[in-house]
């Protein structure tokens, strides 16, 4: 495994116990920023070379200078070399008389021929340059002959037959046979006793419950960690390492697995100095764990920023995110520092920018790769580390890593809290290789690939110039036992994702609705309170508590909405247009109980939308007809010898006509649907809003399909799609108030004008005792005349030649809300069981239904002249009062009076009769509209789905509404439903 070593000078680093104990001591307790410089063997200079285990440059020494491959030193030309361990050598110059340094540079020799280049002597092709004897013994004068293999000579050909060297330096008794009691393993001659040959060279698979002897770790566990613990081998402490790694740095019970050696070789380098001055990181031993002290990774991840500022924008935007690795091979070699990015963690394939945007701060990345397992056949291992710039002063900074399948002791520690996880360091992406049994070039029986590589990013709470703390790594590996390797895939997630410190907004949204849902509470018990005023019913039973749930449930439906909109909008608006980092968005996870107040407020808005609907459909109407039966002029009859006129009968027509006119006023809204969907569909899809929702801080509404497209945020989708949903309603509100009913049609002034065109008044019933009245009394005394008159009529009402419309005199106000007393509600139910017996069609009618039909007409004109007589005070102890409401009324909708002696009208220029229709109830409709739409939007992620099914609402309750309404009708005023078309 690492042939070719010399025991290792370890004296040098021997420290004080002391000091190294308080070293130990503060780094624990302090936790300081773990901060190393850059540096690659390209910047060694020609005196130095690249230390593999300390990731820098260490000096050669006297008359030595750089090796080729830049990791280790070699004695300069003409120099002997005395003693190495594979990090030091000694040098000394070779004698005048013999000025060639031999081929394994330990002795000087005279050549038979020319020097090269390098001081070496050099033989004619075909031959084998002899420095030594056939007792191993250095030739005064070199030979061009065959190697000589023989004892003493310690010589042995070397793996190419081109020359002879000697053996191994780990051989004992200065021979080249490892003789018992001593240990050969990998090539190396162990002294017994230094380490036990009872390894343990399983693989755990825990996923599979069940357990590889590894033909790998049974050729390589002993000597790598018998090497790296007698000889200090550099290569064999980084071999050690990776089998670690490949058993994810794993713990158990088993001392003699590879992570139990390393850890045992570990604790035994307490006393040596440590590497980058970091405790965790023992000298010649690559860095594996930070270590098990409890609350350690809270420490790491949490106590100090970054040295990096990011910014979005200005002259100091910074969102490049540069990593880099430290390659190895499964061998220990140290290959070369690369680009973490597209080729190593990063194997998704895509356009350069796609792949770029992974390292765009700010930018939420997540690709999946299904990747053939063949295409790996041995692992590489990586260190990675955040490149913090500096420019010659080059600085990294160690990725912490989580491996979220990492076990200890049996316990899978990294899935529980935080104070428990075990931060470690270097990760793999495919190990081919240790799932091997029978040799390490047969198939594997399982594979071991990572599933999951997740780099996350967290704010450090309250900054304001774009800080971060040190970015965590959390690795998932995947067992996969092997059926065809050929042709079985693997699917590996790379993901970046960025995160704030959400209890502080979570804690302020909570807050918000506390207080609001307290404020709603008491309005529903106002709402509450006026309803038993207008039932006249002083008693609290269960439907007052059915009642009270109801109103709570509307009005909580609102307080959830509006914490919800502006929560949304405010995520929008601060993480879009930020220039210095100051706030990330929720993770997906942290986004659930966002997505619970969502459906909260649904919820309890549809149960407000039904009860208002179950409400309209089942109101009190009655028109009143004021017009008297007139004489007929060409007509005479004798009675009692006296002329008589016999009188006209009323029409119905002008009933029918209001009656129609109210059955389609009854769904009309003060927006129009249609429009809405269109418009939000066409800023959302068209226009590219939509675009404001994804996971980056880029406001841009058109991009390019070549550019990586990250995933949606619900917080943002739903903040801007009810946003753009309420302003767009907003604005179709004040068009039709302040212009379309102002210009060009106002229905519901409409319906009054007719009413008093018609000479019909009309009396709704909301509540038992309470509802409105529209004032439709003709100042002309009639109405059922020819289009002359009529036409007359309306000419003198335009020059004011008559009255006014108005309930009282010299008054223009016709609609009024009332608050009947219990003695005018008990009369109007009395007459009201006439008018409530059912018939059939009057096809069917035999001569009993007949009765019963003259019987509900006969009620229906005793109503009729019933509620025209209390209107025009005919009735002393059923009279009224015409007042204004209070201001404060209005506002809590509340009457502060009780009608107990006379009914009261309140004046009502508002013609608040709208709210026993969806006009009057535009509010509520929006916002039910507008959360139907986010809802399907939250579980379909498509505009496109959630306008059509909002459409697809909208015509079935509005068809619901007309239905149940005209049914309401018929029942309520004896009108044919056949005329109301």
């Amino acid at each position: 495994m690492a042939t070719g070593t010399l025991p290792s000078v370890v004296s040098r680093y021997k420290v004080p116990i002391i000091t190294l104990f308080l070293s130990v001591y503060i780094d624990i307790f302090d936790c300081q920023q773990f901060v190393i410089p850059f540096k690659s063997p390209s910047d060694c200079s020609g005196e130095e070379f690249f230390d593999i285990s300390s990731l820098s440059c260490v000096s050669c020494g006297s008359n030595q200078l750089r090796s080729t491959t830049g990791l280790s030193c070699i004695c300069k030309t003409g120099y002997q070399t005395l003693i190495t361990d594979k990090t030091f050598i000694t040098c000394q110059q070779c004698p005048t008389d013999k000025p060639a340094v031999i081929t394994d540079g330990f002795g000087c020799v005279r050549c038979p021929g020319s020097l090269s280049d390098e001081g070496k002597c050099q033989c004619p092709p075909g031959n084998i340059l002899v420095e030594r004897d056939t007792n191993g013994n250095l030739l005064d004068e070199a030979r061009c002959e065959i190697c000589n293999g023989n004892t003493p000579g310690l010589t042995v050909p070397n793996y190419s037959g081109d020359k002879c060297e000697r053996c191994q330096d780990s051989f004992i008794n200065s021979s080249c046979v490892c003789n018992p009691p001593n240990v050969l393993a990998g090539g190396l001659c162990f002294p017994s006793g230094s380490l036990s040959t009872n390894v343990n060279p399983s693989v755990n698979y825990a996923q599979l419950k069940f357990s590889v002897q590894s033909a790998w770790f049974v050729k390589n566990l002993y000597s790598s960690s018998a090497a790296c613990l007698v000889f200090s081998n550099l290569t064999a402490c980084q071999a050690l390492g990776n089998m670690c790694v490949m058993n994810m740095h794993s713990f158990s019970s088993v001392s003699t697995d590879a992570c139990g050696l390393f850890n045992t070789i570990f604790r035994s380098r307490a006393a040596l100095s440590s590497t980058q001055d970091i405790s965790y990181w023992r000298v010649n031993l690559p860095w594996l764990y930070y270590g098990d002290e409890p609350g350690l990774a809270g420490r790491v991840l949490q106590t100090d920023p970054v040295p990096i500022k990011f910014s979005f924008r200005g002259r100091n935007k910074n969102t490049d995110i540069r990593l880099l690795a430290a390659v190895y091979n499964v061998r220990g070699e140290f290959l070369r520092w690369e680009q973490v990015g597209a080729g190593n963690l990063q194997l998704c394939p895509g356009t350069t920018s796609k792949q770029s945007a992974a390292f765009s701060f700010g930018t939420a990345y997540q690709e999946s790769v299904t990747d053939l397992l063949d295409a790996h056949p041995e692992p590489l291992f990586y260190d990675v580390f955040l490149d913090l710039g500096g420019g010659e002063n080059r600085k990294l900074l160690p990725l912490p890593t989580l491996v979220y399948n990492q076990q200890y002791n049996g316990r899978l520690i990294n899935q529980e809290s935080m104070k428990n996880w075990y931060l470690s360091r270097r990760m793999f992406v495919v190990d081919t290789l240790s799932g091997r049994e029978k040799s390490t070039s047969s198939l594997p029986k399982v594979i071991r690939v990572v599933s999951s590589v997740k780099i996350r990013f967290q704010l450090v709470p309250r900054t304001q110039d774009g800080q971060v703390f040190p970015p965590l790594m959390t690795v998932t590996y995947r067992d996969v036992p092997i059926t065809d390797i050929n042709t079985q895939t693997v699917t590996t997630t790379f993901a970046v994702e960025y995160e704030m410190d959400q209890n502080e907004a979570r804690i302020k949204t909570d807050t918000a609705i506390g207080v609001m849902a307290g404020v709603a509470l008491i309005y529903s018990l106002l709402k509450t309170v006026s309803w038993k005023r207008r039932i006249a019913s002083p008693l609290i039973d269960a439907e007052t508590l059915l009642k009270f749930l109801i109103f709570y449930a509307g009005d909580l439906a609102n307080v959830f909405f509006a914490v919800t909109v502006g929560t949304g909008l405010y995520w929008l608006i601060f993480y879009k247009a930020q220039q210095f980092v100051s706030v990330l968005l929720p993770l997906p996870a942290q986004e659930e109980q966002f997505v619970t107040y969502v459906g909260c407020a649904f919820a309890l808005k549809a149960v407000q939308f039904l009860h208002k609907l179950f409400m309209q459909v089942s109101i009190d109407v009655f028109f009143i007809d004021w017009e008297r039966p007139r004489c007929k002029a060409n007509r005479t009859v004798q009675a009692a010898g006296e002329p008589k006129r016999d009188p006209s009968p009323v029409s119905i027509w002008r009933t029918y006509f209001v009656a129609n006119e109210w059955n389609e006023i009854q769904t009309i809204r003060k927006i129009s649907p249609t429009f809405q969907i269109m418009a939000v569909l066409f800023f959302l899809e068209v226009l590219g809003f939509s675009n404001l929702a994804l996971r980056d801080p880029w406001p841009i509404l058109q991009r390019s399909s070549q550019e990586y497209t990250p995933s949606y945020s619900i917080m943002l989708r739903y903040g801007l799609s009810s946003t753009l949903w309420l302003c767009i309603g907003f604005l179709q509100v004040i068009f039709f108030t302040v212009f379309h009913e102002h210009f060009i049609e106002d229905k519901i002034r409409q319906f009054v004008d007719l009413c008093s065109i018609s000479n019909i008044s009309v009396l709704l019933l909301s509540h038992r005792c309470f509802g409105y009245y529209i004032h439709g009394r003709s100042v002309h005394g009639h109405a059922d005349t020819n289009m002359e008159e009529m036409n007359k009529n309306l000419n003198r009402e335009s020059e004011s030649l008559c009255g006014q419309r108005g309930l009282l005199p010299n008054s223009d106000t016709q609609t009024f809300q009332v608050s009947l007393t219990n003695r005018l509600r008990l009369q109007y139910d009395r007459i009201r069981e006439q008018i409530g017996r059912r018939n059939g069609p009057s096809r069917l009618m035999d001569t009993s239904s007949a009765n019963q039909f003259e019987q509900r007409a006969r009620g229906y004109q005793t109503m009729n002249h019933f509620l025209g007589s209390v209107i025009d005070h005919a009735h002393p102890d059923m009279d009224y009062i015409v007042r204004d409401k209070l201001m404060f009324e209005r506002v809590i909708g509340m009457e502060f009076l009780e009608p107990s002696e006379k009914s009261i009208f309140y004046n009502d220029e508002a013609h608040t009769f709208s709210d026993v229709l969806f006009y009057g109830n535009e509010a509520t409709l929006l916002i039910f509209d507008t959360l139907f739409f986010c809802v399907v939007d939250l579980g379909s992620q498509s505009f496109v789905l959630s306008a059509v099914l909002t459409c697809v609402q909208q015509i079935i309750f509005r068809l619901i509404r007309n239905t149940l309404g005209r049914k309401n009708l018929v029942n309520k005023t004896l009108v044919d439903e056949r005329f109301l078309i």
